[in-house]
């Protein structure tokens, strides 16, 4: 079809181009859902409205006329003509079956969004942006692409939000599901308000960070071991988890009296492979250390204390510490047992039983975080029990502080116990100076230095005061690392203890007592508490339908409210049976939900081997930074698992993971103010209470050097500052508005155009306006200005004329650039590029098609709906999806100018820019033009010139007349 010969009125009266051609193979949805956030299918659905107030009829005209003045092209026509297209013809879907496995393949993945009530701001699409603009490249590079969306809606922020409103979670989250695609498309902590336990990370200053309830500890003990089989439809069921010898049943008791069932999995047998595993993967450094911290591999010792009685004789009681520096044994004045130690009722005496009692109860209701934090003011009692260095025989004291954390099983980190080295450990300096403890130097630093410092050196140096004749250990003058193995040998031949491989990683608590999360598909006879798997025939296990989703507040879990559901019978025995109630936490899914995309239709397996084998691992996996440690530690630990039983074949899930920045509301710009009201400069106020703050309007502030002062007064330096986007700040902007007054694809390019994608950068609405007027030039550049009454001709301004030298090389440039840069997820400096060429083509006079129609497919990444439509103008039948990207060609690229230095007598004066080939003559002539070197030469005799062509040119001037030098 020729665009060219069709009227404007039979092209808008189209509601997509009536393309023909191949089917659209291998693009980016899995599953029948619009994309998200202006990434999705190039930004499906956004709510393309104008927004403004229930007012007159003639005053929302009047603000639409407004608003099409201020449009640089017919976006609000364009867009929705492409999404229906993409969407009806399926051009992005990835097929089930029949894939070009010959093709490269490329599989980018999101970190999915949770869809909350309060819907999206600006800063949501940037990483779902980014992800369409990789996948359109592979795409047209010919790959097969795999980027599927999907919803994170399982966990507790939805049954929260749906116990507070009394609506179900499953009708909250479709409901915010489909909001969101409007638009953009173990010690446990046990908090008795929302009934469940929750992570470390879901606890801030001892209240749940969901709802701010109190927080309390609570005690684990063993349970029974369950060893299940291999079964794909369990697989399944379980949404991501295979249930074999890494999967254990623990009790934990509620206040003390009530046993609970636990669900833990045994991630810590994965410490080492987890560790080492990370130098292979294109992951950034600081999210592998955060992991390599958090994992926390250690080489020490655990060594035996012995208890004392009141006589100084040892007892059949022994306290066990682990600690990484055994050669500092020696400067051990105290213990410290955590107090949850199961030790603890045998060593506190009578006299301080009822201190020791009311300390547990505080500490009770702080999180391992708030208790391990090094700021905080340490706190502590004394237990009235004593025990026995085994290096110099010393009594010692024993304390109980909650800066230790308690070893309940065998999935909590060290002993739940530390000897205490106040000269060589900052928190146990603090706590011994502030009960009066002795502290001991025993190491002091390599090449000298005194033990008296009032600060601790925690560093390693050379063992002073280490020495016992009574136990025969002495490494005195021995290097740290030296005396730490001689310290293991002795307690090992003494046995006082043994060498240690510790980890901070602890074992996965995988159960929660909440009703919206995926059932454990798992009965136990009444009888006997018989626990097995349910047979494969009664799955898959779906969650009962409950009116009543609120905590029980006894600890058992809301679905045990479901005693029809709960209630059954073992199909094999026929014996009566009990569903398990708890649910797996809001983490479940996400650890394995990359795989079953790759396979969405399995009934038999969880994912077909040769699919799994074509698409793994995950090419590119973008995300937030929060999710540095838990989801992508636990993705690993579980792929891992599964790796070694076969059902899959990359050791490893994600070969590269980009952390995108966050977009922060606009600078808001503070002034101060002194009692008096006058304006004080920001650099020279000294807070009080004499000083307030208050809000510059941005067009009373300019900026000064590094510096924003008030306009009226430059004297006055501002604070300039830009906050995270939320509801209390009152700077939310929302992407809805945004695509309604400037289009989904000026919102791409600009979230692209404003900085790295890792970094945080702050949203300028004038920014945007930047883009935007950035694509109405391309759009007037191709298609013409508009007419007389707003509309464009039918078909561009292109012509079939043969592109200039000038043009091919601007237009290669420009390939090579953008190419780079999207591989390189540089996204803004492709954009960069674009604009150049853009302002370049400005000054052509003629447009030929070979020129502008590369131009447009390189556009298309970043803008599709703009794109489409210039390639459908051009005379194009078929979706640009599947053009083949540009390729820079290397004739092109080539300069053809060099810069070439100018010295004169030797001494480099400046640069001149010549043509390749350059004579000699030329070349001198150019310098003689040029500003810095013209000067030396003026009044000079040139005695000769050294000429290397493009690369150096060199002019001997006769020496100045002496005696004419001096007057």
């Amino acid at each position: 079809m020729n665009l060219q010969v069709q009227t404007r009125s039979q092209i808008h009266a189209t509601p997509h181009p009536p393309f023909r051609g191949r089917p659209f193979l291998c693009s980016a949805q899995r599953r029948p859902c619009r994309r998200f956030a202006a990434a999705a299918n190039g930004g499906a659905k956004f709510g393309l409205r104008v927004c403004g107030s229930s007012s007159s009829r003639g005053e929302e005209l009047s603000k639409v006329e407004e608003q099409k003045k201020r449009r640089a092209y017919p976006f609000h026509e364009i867009e929705p003509r492409w999404q229906r297209y993409w969407e009806e013809n399926r051009t992005f879907r990835t097929p089930d079956d029949d894939i070009d496995m010959s093709k490269p393949k490329f599989y980018v993945l999101d970190m999915f969004p949770y869809p909350s009530g309060a819907g999206l701001h600006v800063g949501h699409p940037l990483g779902y942006t980014a992800t369409d603009i990789l996948a359109r490249l592979k795409r047209m590079q010919g790959f097969n692409v795999l980027h599927p969306m999907g919803w994170d809606a399982f966990g507790l922020p939805a049954e929260q939000y749906a116990i507070e409103t009394g609506t179900h979670p499953k009708l909250t989250t479709l409901r915010n599901i489909d909001r969101f695609r409007s638009q953009a498309e173990v010690p446990v902590n046990w908090c008795p308000a929302l009934g469940t336990v929750l992570a470390n990370e879901e606890v801030v200053d001892g209240v749940s960070e969901r709802g701010g309830h109190p927080v309390i500890r609570k005690v684990i003990w063993f349970g029974a071991l369950l060893y299940f089989t291999m079964s794909p439809k369990l697989l399944i069921t379980f949404s991501y988890f295979y249930l074999c010898e890494w999967f254990y049943i623990y009790s934990i008791i509620v206040d003390y009296e009530q046993p609970m069932r636990q669900w833990i999995l045994r991630i810590t047998a994965y410490a080492d492979r987890l560790l080492d595993d990370l130098d292979d993967l294109d992951w950034p450094e600081s999210i592998k250390e955060m992991q390599r911290n958090w994992i926390g591999r250690s080489e020490g010792a655990e060594v035996d204390f012995r208890v004392l009685d009141t006589d100084g004789q040892n007892r059949d009681i022994k306290i066990t510490v682990y600690t990484t520096r055994p050669d500092t044994i020696f400067g051990a004045t105290y213990l410290v047992l955590a107090p949850e130690h199961c030790l603890l009722s045998s060593i506190v005496s009578e006299s301080q039983s009822k201190d020791v009692e009311e300390y547990k109860e505080l500490a009770s209701r702080k999180s391992d975080l708030e208790r391990t934090e090094l700021q905080k003011e340490k706190t502590g009692v004394f237990s009235g029990g004593y025990a026995r260095n085994p290096a110099n025989g010393e009594a010692i004291p024993i304390w109980i502080a909650d800066y230790v954390l308690g070893r309940i099983s065998w999935c909590s980190y060290g002993t739940g116990a530390i000897m205490a080295v106040p000269a060589h450990d900052i928190r146990d300096h603090e706590f011994a100076g502030k009960f009066d403890i002795p502290i001991r130097w025993v190491v002091v630093p390599d090449g000298g230095g005194s033990g008296n410092s009032e600060r601790p050196f925690s560093g390693e140096g050379i063992c002073v005061n280490s020495s016992s004749p009574r136990s025969g250990l002495d490494i005195n003058g021995f290097p740290s690392k030296e005396a730490a193995c001689k310290v293991i040998e002795w307690v090992e031949k003494t046995g006082n203890g043994n060498k240690k491989v510790n980890y901070k990683l602890r074992d996965w608590l995988f159960a929660r007592q909440r009703y919206w999360g995926e059932p454990i598909p798992v009965l136990f006879l009444k009888d006997t508490g018989e626990g097995f798997p349910l047979p494969e025939s009664e799955l898959p296990l779906t969650l009962p339908e409950l009116d009543d989703f609120t905590p029980t507040g006894t600890g058992e879990p809301p679905l045990s409210k479901a005693v029809s559901w709960v209630e059954t019978r073992d199909a094999l025995s026929g014996k009566p049976a009990l569903r398990e109630t708890n649910t797996m936490p809001q983490w479940a899914g996400s650890c394995w939900y990359y795989l079953r995309f790759m396979d969405p239709k399995n009934s038999e397996a969880l994912v077909d081997k040769m699919k799994e084998m074509y698409w793994s691992p995950v090419d590119v996996y973008v995300g937030g930074a929060e999710h540095a440690v838990l989801h992508l530690l636990y993705s690993r630990f579980w792929h891992k698992v599964l790796y070694d039983i076969g059902v899959v074949s990359a050791k490893e899930p994600f070969k590269c993971v980009i952390n995108q920045g966050i977009i922060l509301g606009e600078v808001q710009y503070m002034a101060w103010r002194d009692s008096d009201g006058s304006f004080v400069s920001a650099d020279s106020v000294d807070v009080s209470r004499e000083h307030h703050q208050e809000r510059i309007s941005e067009e009373k502030v300019m900026k000064s050097g590094d510096s924003f002062v008030l306009k009226d007064n430059p004297d006055i330096r501002l604070i300039a500052r830009a906050h995270k986007m939320s509801k209390s700040r009152g700077n939310v902007v929302n992407p809805d508005d945004v695509v309604s007054e400037y289009g989904a694809d000026s919102l791409r390019l600009y979230e692209m155009f404003m900085g790295p994608l890792r970094d945080s950068k702050a949203w300028n609405t004038g920014g945007i306006e930047g883009v935007h007027r950035f694509l109405g030039r391309v759009w007037r550049l191709i298609v013409g200005s508009p007419l007389p009454d707003g509309t464009f001709i039918n078909g561009t301004m292109a012509t079939d004329d043969k592109p200039s030298m000038e043009q091919l090389c601007c237009l290669h440039k420009c390939i090579s650039k953008v190419t780079e840069e999207i591989e390189g997820t540089r996204f803004n400096t492709g954009i960069s590029a674009m604009m150049e060429f853009i302002n370049a083509a400005y000054k052509w006079d003629k447009l030929p098609r070979a020129a502008i129609e590369p131009f447009v497919l390189l556009l298309s990444p970043y803008s599709p709906h703009m794109a489409e439509e210039l390639w459908f103008r051009l005379g194009h039948s078929n979706s640009l999806a599947y053009e083949p990207f540009p390729k820079a060609d290397p004739a092109y690229l080539k300069e053809s100018t060099v810069i070439l230095p100018v010295q004169i007598n030797g001494k480099t004066r400046g640069t001149i820019q010549v043509e390749e080939g350059c004579t000699e003559e030329d070349a001198f002539k150019l310098a003689s033009m040029d500003e810095k070197v013209s000067k030396y030469l003026d009044g000079r005799t040139v005695r000769k010139r050294i000429y290397v062509s493009g690369k150096i040119l060199n002019v001997i001037l006769e020496p100045q007349n002496v005696k004419a030098a001096i007057r």
